[in-house]
């Protein structure tokens, strides 16, 4: 009798508790679109215990106590929203949520760079988003374009530099590191940006983090990181068409005019997304024919060019690419995707080294001085992702990456990069939204080049690997707080074994809605690249010099800074300034210098060159403005100031056949100890007038002040190559460096027209002043284009 007591007070207490409980049903949707939001979150505020992520059809269902609840629904670039429920003992409730976009409400962003999605307000480091209609605009060819209209960063002939954390490399060693899809973007012997590689057709958003970020992004982001992000297909199919043909201008000088053809400039490009069931594909492509704005080199009379004897004619690119991209979420597995991703391009173009002359020669190349390319590079990109009961969320991704390169001269090379990362992130509710991220990762750099031979062998190899983690949190909806480690290990042909371990931490405190100040302290690490280290070769008079003691740079960013949002009747934005110090050890600098007369007169090496810092102030300032219904106007524009110094002047860190090499003595300019090839000055603007959504005039500019300091040796050896009776090209910059280095105003604009809703046409002008100018010794910008653009959106 005592056991059927039991059992009745047990059975009755399983039957109040089911009477207490109900279950809520339903599905979240976009308000614009209606279409399901598969991933999207909902938990009750009080209590996140109970809560459900919706599946592939946007829907959810779990169980919750009776009584009125609210219940807090999120969603990826979404505005969140809160609903409140009323839930009675055993019913089952549907609803029906939408969710605005972010855009709609505040014109507010998010992003994804720091691995969890955040306003970009409320992050702990400086960043600045490029939203794809610029890029659209500007009839963006290659994605360096557009990333140089960006506040705080500079293209210079293809290298990126952010905040002046670096000089002038040809792009070799990047000191910012350069993602797609949180996947590496450099060539992995040279650590060079493949900026062409990039599928502009389908960016949908572009992330620029300024400062040390080698933490969750890599040893290259010595300086900061460009984070490209690619849009995925949307339940409505997108096709869009566009082609383009223009032309380069003739320098407002005839004298400097070498061709007597047409200078043309034509392309198209193309994207298919689409969703299918259960599949996500994607397709794009382009191509682009390039007459080019730089000539062949054209030998003095005492010379003979056995090297870049061509026509010119050979100075044309051009370059055909296709990517894709297939997903696949098993419906039996809703919480599971994988897929598989690729691109390859083919490429014909050339690297040209110096100019022929400073005057009439300015757009043509030096003798010896340029190199044909004919460039192969494709990439496979498995991948796999795990969505748990839980939330966390698991990811496998992996890459396959084959560039070949057939150069003239002896340049050619070829690598392999496999690269591998896992990462597992998550947000504990019962922690109050705690943040957690970690993960390990390896690449595997196998060269073949025989320009690479400083190290004994044409063959070389690079080893990485690396673990990482981060936790954030925020505290008080007021407070958060950000902390990361990183270990990394290299291995440079079974020999060379070095490691080294990194951290970074950031506060960001919201004083009021729209106000907030920041704070950050991270480290860098970069170990040198294989070309770096490596490489031995001459170009005409120019030699590069292997360097094969070369040591890793680290460094350290500091920042504080405040960013204010606002809203004054249709006027909205925000302004964001920072203040910054980032500080080097073992410098890499690419010294010019007399290195072996007996393999090249003179020429480049990569060398520590000691201690350094970049102090600076850094200010950017957004906004849209409706005037009415039909008429509105946004804009961007940044300023960064920087003092880039030497700390040690006076350490010989080099010597050659002539003299020993310290800051002091290799330096043009030594007075202010500024660093070499650096802008003190850099500001940015656009300004774009949209009327009825189906018009619109925008304008562009860039200012670059003046290059303070350069090697001595250029001068010396400009003095050297003139007195050689004529059996050496006179290698000329110092009469534009006295004379026209005093900073450069460039100006961009576009104009077009949208009709029939899914038709434009444009005309977009870049360099509209037709301005000769040089941004890197011995290098020219190219002169005015004007370019028509059609293109079709379905």
């Amino acid at each position: 009798m005592r056991y059927v007591f039991i059992y009745l007070i047990i059975s009755f207490s399983f039957t109040c508790l089911g009477q207490s409980r109900g279950t809520l049903k339903g599905v979240v949707k976009d308000k614009s679109s209606k279409e399901e939001l598969f991933g999207s979150n909902i938990f009750m505020l009080n209590s996140p215990e109970y809560g459900a992520s919706a599946d592939l059809n946007g829907e959810f269902s779990f169980s919750v106590p009776v009584g009125s609840h609210k219940f807090v629904v999120s969603f990826v670039g979404m505005k969140n929203d809160t609903v409140e429920v009323t839930i009675k003992s055993n019913e089952i409730k549907n609803i029906e949520i939408f969710l605005y976009s972010i855009e709609e409400v505040l014109g507010e962003v998010v992003v994804t760079a720091g691995k969890f999605n955040h306003k970009i307000e409320d992050l702990t480091i400086s960043m600045e988003v490029i939203q794809p209609e610029l890029i659209q605009s500007k009839n963006t060819r290659s994605v360096e374009a557009v990333l140089d209209q960006t506040p705080g960063l500079n293209i210079l002939d293809g290298e990126p530099q952010i905040r002046g954390g670096s000089g002038f490399t040809f792009g070799v060693g990047s000191k910012v590191a350069v993602l797609v899809d949180d996947m590496p973007m450099l060539s992995g012997d040279a650590g060079r940006p493949e900026w062409g590689f990039v599928p502009v057709e389908n960016i949908q958003q572009i992330e620029v983090i300024k400062g040390a970020a080698s933490v969750l992004s890599g040893a290259s982001a010595l300086s900061g990181v460009i984070h490209i992000k690619t849009a995925e297909p949307t339940l409505d199919p997108v096709t869009k068409f566009s082609v383009y043909t223009g032309m380069y201008s003739a320098p407002d000088d005839e004298t400097m005019k070498w061709w007597d053809d047409h200078p043309y400039i034509h392309g198209a490009n193309f994207l298919h997304s689409r969703k299918i069931k259960n599949f996500d594909f994607v397709l794009g492509g382009m191509m682009n024919f390039d007459h080019g704005y730089i000539g062949s080199p054209i030998a003095d009379p005492l010379i003979v060019d056995t090297v870049t004897n061509f026509s010119d004619n050979k100075m044309s690119s051009e370059k055909v690419r296709m990517n894709f991209s297939v997903r696949y979420h098993p419906p039996k597995v809703e919480r599971l995707v994988f897929g598989l991703s690729g691109n390859a391009m083919i490429s014909n173009t050339n690297m040209v080294l110096a100019w022929l002359n400073d005057t009439a020669g300015i757009y043509r190349a030096y003798t010896g001085g340029v190199i044909l390319q004919d460039q192969t590079i494709v990439n496979i990109d498995p991948y796999l992702s795990f969505f748990s009961k839980k939330g966390g969320k698991h990811m496998l991704k992996s890459r396959l990456l084959y560039t070949n390169n057939e150069m003239t001269n002896n340049q050619s090379n070829q690598s392999k990069v496999y690269y591998g990362d896992y990462q597992f992130k998550r947000s504990y509710k019962k922690l109050q939204d705690l943040e957690f991220i970690c993960g390990v990762s390896s690449t595997l750099t196998l060269s073949e080049a025989q320009l690479y031979s400083g190290s004994g062998s044409p063959n070389n190899s690079l080893l990485n690997l690396s673990g990482y983690s981060q936790i954030e949190k925020l505290i008080k909806e007021k407070l958060r707080v950000s902390f990361g480690y990183r270990a990394e290990y290299y291995q440079l042909n079974d020999s060379i074994e070095n490691s080294a371990s990194i951290i970074r931490g950031g506060l960001n405190y919201k004083i009021t809605e729209g106000t907030n100040v920041r704070m950050s302290f991270g480290q860098g690490y970069r170990f040198p690249t294989i070309a770096e280290r490596f490489i031995k070769t001459s170009v005409g008079s120019f030699g590069v010099f292997d360097n094969p003691n070369l040591k890793p740079e680290r460094s350290w960013n500091m920042e504080a800074g405040f960013r204010q949002g606002f809203k004054i009747g249709e006027f909205m934005g925000y302004l964001d300034v920072a203040v910054f110090k980032q500080s080097y050890i073992n410098t890499i600098e690419y010294l010019f210098g007399f290195w072996d007369p007996s393999f090249a007169l003179a020429g480049f090496k990569f060398l520590n060159t000691g201690k350094s810092e970049v102090k600076g102030i850094d200010c950017s300032w957004a906004g849209k403005l409706n005037l009415n219904p039909k008429n509105k106007i946004q804009f961007i524009m940044g300023y960064n100031y920087i003092l880039p110094k030497a700390l040690e002047p006076d350490l010989v860190f080099a010597e050659d056949v002539i003299h020993e090499y310290s800051y002091n003595n290799s330096s043009l300019d030594s007075t202010q100890r500024l660093l070499k090839y650096r802008f003190k000055h850099s500001f940015k603007f656009d300004l774009e007038y949209k009327r009825k959504d189906n018009f619109a005039i925008g304008v562009s500019a860039k200012y670059f002040s003046r290059i303070e300091n350069l090697d001595r040796s250029i001068e010396e050896f400009e003095s050297a190559t003139l007195n050689t009776g004529g059996t050496l090209q006179p290698v000329l910059y110092m009469n534009y460096f006295n004379n026209y280095n005093n900073g450069n105003l460039i100006l961009d604009a576009r104009v077009s027209y949208q009709f029939r809703k899914l038709h434009k046409v444009a005309i977009i002008s870049s360099n509209i002043l037709n301005r000769t100018f040089s941004l890197r010794p011995l290098k020219v910008e190219p002169m005015r284009t004007i370019m028509f653009q059609y293109s079709v959106s379905i």
